[in-house]
């Protein structure tokens, strides 16, 4: 399996970066990762942070060297990254939870396959055309039945989620593929600070152009012009799939066939957070999130 992969983030306007991203590939088995930590709530850069080691970590312990089933693994994912987050909240005794948007891209069998939950997006685009783009966990990208909005209200709505990792309710998601890859086949993950600015016309074309080497810097860089001293971050991996006969060393190039049947190479943007020592069961999560909503509802009744 080979690949080339690039990645960068940049703060944009905003004090602190609360974006992270990063990847991990056996010999047989590639796993791409964002998340954006949420703005409003508390420690959003934790929470990103958290959700890309617990994925990274349950990728790890089941990729031996390829994920046995896929949507089983997707989905436990998910929700180990979420309980991650929850539990890091009631160990720190906090009133409101750190919150995060996550998309990861499972690459394997000449196949990719996704998972995603908010608004940082997964695209990919074959011959300088959009194959895929994942719908946003909003209410202008998912309206409710019989909704309609006015051109303000959808500006205003763009960016409200309805779902998100750490939220004291169960995290709504959706898996996508497996979609065959053929050659030069590009796979983007963003943060909502690069589509947020570009619109897809743009962001398809300048990957159908260019390798991703090239395109993900200069996408990147027009997203953060164009939104000016507002910009959110910004940050964006992707993967350009190669079929080994043709492949070309390019920079950030990845050759996974190099690594034994039990090794993997992983590689993320920022140190580790410890979530403590043992994973907490369902019932001790449950009871957490119960001890959370009653701690924001003794607030709000002492507020009126």
């Amino acid at each position: 399996m080979k690949f080339s992969v690039f990645q960068v983030t940049r703060k944009g306007g905003r004090q602190l970066n609360e974006d992270r991203m990063g990847y991990s590939y056996t010999r047989s088995s590639g796993i791409l990762l964002l998340a954006d930590g949420m703005g409003g709530h508390p420690e959003g850069e934790v929470a990103a942070q958290l959700a890309l080691q617990a994925v990274s970590d349950l990728y790890q312990k089941q990729a031996n060297p390829k994920i046995d089933d896929v949507t089983q693994f997707l989905t436990s994912a998910v929700m180990a990254a979420h309980r991650q987050i929850v539990k890091y909240a009631a160990e720190k005794g906090m009133l409101d939870t750190p919150r995060t948007t996550v998309v990861a891209a499972l690459v394997q069998d000449g196949m990719a396959s996704w998972v995603h939950c908010g608004d940082s997006r997964l695209y990919l685009v074959r011959g300088g055309k959009l194959v895929v783009r994942t719908r946003d966990h909003s209410y202008m990208e998912q309206p409710q039945p019989n909704q309609t909005a006015s051109r303000a209200a959808e500006r205003l709505n763009r960016n409200i989620l309805f779902t998100c990792l750490g939220s004291p309710t169960k995290p709504v998601f959706d898996i996508g593929g497996p979609v065959p890859l053929q050659q030069g086949d590009r796979i983007m993950l963003c943060s909502d600070g690069l589509w947020g600015s570009l619109d897809d016309d743009d962001i398809v074309r300048q990957l159908g152009e260019k390798a991703v080497g090239n395109a993900v810097p200069d996408l990147v860089e027009s997203a953060l012009q164009k939104a000016g001293a507002t910009s959110d971050n910004v940050t964006v991996i992707a993967l350009e799939w190669e079929s080994p006969d043709e492949f070309e060393t390019t920079r950030g190039d990845v050759t996974s066939s190099e690594l034994s049947d039990s090794g993997f190479s992983s590689t993320e943007q920022a140190a580790r957070v410890d979530p403590g020592d043992d994973d907490l069961d369902d019932a001790a999560i449950e009871r957490s999130i119960a001890e959370i909503n009653e701690a924001i509802r003794r607030t709000a009744s002492k507020r009126r």
